[in-house]
């Protein structure tokens, strides 16, 4: 005779949405940070999908990030300021990753897209800084040339700086740009350019200041280190820093607030304060040091706010400068200054993380408290060790 089998308990509707949500939250934190378990799942894949998952983290690495889904949320927000614009960067980052493939570079800076971010960062400021309409095709060109060029230059520079443990950084995007707009200059008749203004012009500032454009001006600071001038897609290009570091995005908006801040006490023309132009140096300045290559706490803290500043004068210095010939001035103050922060010796030296190892930033700081924690392990072993032999050696002298 068979016994009646008891039915299972249902789970309570309480426990049923917690599951659900832990699940939900797994999800989204598989979406965060450098996405390390995407890395071994594309090992076997086609390689047209490794080449998107390549050139997505190498539109990432402009801010300093080193995840694909926020690369595509960045390039969503370029064709949504402009269509041309995001296909110049587009292209931009898939010639410089596909020149590094055939020149043989190194399989795991390729895959980790740092052969691509310059090449996106060249045509964006071709595009940017040419008085052409859109859709003009020739642009195509300098664009193909420029971001191979800065693959040559990357491999190159690497080279001499990793021996002070340096990154190549966007040395290779500065330059190639300032001699790509030397060459062509404002009369040009197949690449024409409009010169870029210095932001302490003659412009009058008779105008009265208005707070609200200049708050708008911090978040476009993010957005301006992709040349977008535009609110929307500059929160989106937020949006994107935020899902790979929340502690990333606050450095980024802090440091483009300084950058504001810094150009306000130079009296700046108002339209460099209200599109963004003096927060995006600030902005890199910051996040190099928040966090990046140096383990968060209330000393890098403070580094990375003086990085913003020194990033923040250092742009419009070299803005004036090189605004009198019609150049810009880039991200050369950002990329000097992180440079100098990087050299320095004494307490933030010893928050200093190796080259190799750089990661989000809330890894960092975990990776830094695992490694404090295994050092004092091993310090207080190699002290007992020391204590045993010591112990060994006065019995020894003991003996008859």
């Amino acid at each position: 005779m068979l016994k009646d089998v008891e039915p299972e308990p249902e789970p309570e509707p309480g426990v049923v949405e917690a599951s659900v949500c832990q699940r939900v939250l797994k999800t989204l934190l598989l979406c965060t940070g450098d996405m390390e378990h995407l890395v071994k799942f594309m090992k076997d894949k086609f390689i047209v999908l490794q080449l998107v998952v390549c050139c997505l983290r190498g539109v990432s690495r402009v801010t300093l990030a080193n995840n694909p889904l926020s690369g595509a949320f960045i390039l969503a927000a370029l064709y949504w300021a402009s269509p041309w614009q995001g296909l110049l960067g587009t292209l931009g980052v898939l010639v410089s990753t596909l020149t590094a493939v055939i020149l043989g570079q190194d399989s795991g800076e390729i895959s980790g897209g740092l052969h691509g971010f310059n090449g996106m960062l060249v045509s964006l400021l071709i595009g940017e800084f040419s008085s052409a309409d859109d859709w003009y095709w020739w642009l195509l060109l300098p664009v193909c040339f420029g971001s191979a060029t800065c693959v040559f230059l990357y491999s190159g520079l690497s080279s001499v700086l990793d021996r002070w443990g340096l990154p190549a950084s966007v040395f290779p995007f500065n330059i190639v740009i300032v001699l790509y707009l030397l060459c062509s200059g404002s009369e040009n008749p197949y690449f024409p350019q409009h010169p870029a203004k210095p932001p302490g012009g003659l412009d009058s500032n008779g105008t009265k200041l208005v707070i609200t454009e200049v708050m708008r001006g911090i978040p476009l600071g993010v957005g301006q280190i992709f040349a977008c001038a535009a609110l929307g897609p500059s929160l989106l290009i937020l949006a994107a820093i935020l899902l790979y570091s929340p502690l990333l995005a606050y450095h980024a908006l802090l440091g483009s607030a300084v950058g504001t801040l810094a150009g306000l006490s130079m009296a700046v023309r108002h339209g460099s304060l209200y599109s963004g132009l003096m927060g995006f140096n600030g902005a890199l300045g910051c996040m190099a040091v928040g966090g990046l290559f140096f383990t968060f706490s209330w000393r890098t803290h403070l580094f990375a706010i003086a990085s913003a500043f020194l990033s923040a004068y250092g742009d419009i210095a070299l803005s004036n400068l090189l605004g009198t010939v019609g150049l810009p001035a880039c991200s050369w103050a950002a990329t000097l200054t992180a440079t100098l922060m990087l050299l320095l010796t004494g307490s933030l030296a010893a928050y200093r993380i190796p080259i190799g190892q750089v990661m989000a930033p809330e890894h960092n700081l975990l990776f830094r408290s695992r490694w404090e924690a295994q050092n004092a392990a091993e310090k207080e072993n190699a002290n007992i060790s020391l204590q045993g032999v010591h112990t060994n050696s006065k019995s020894i002298a003991s003996e008859p």
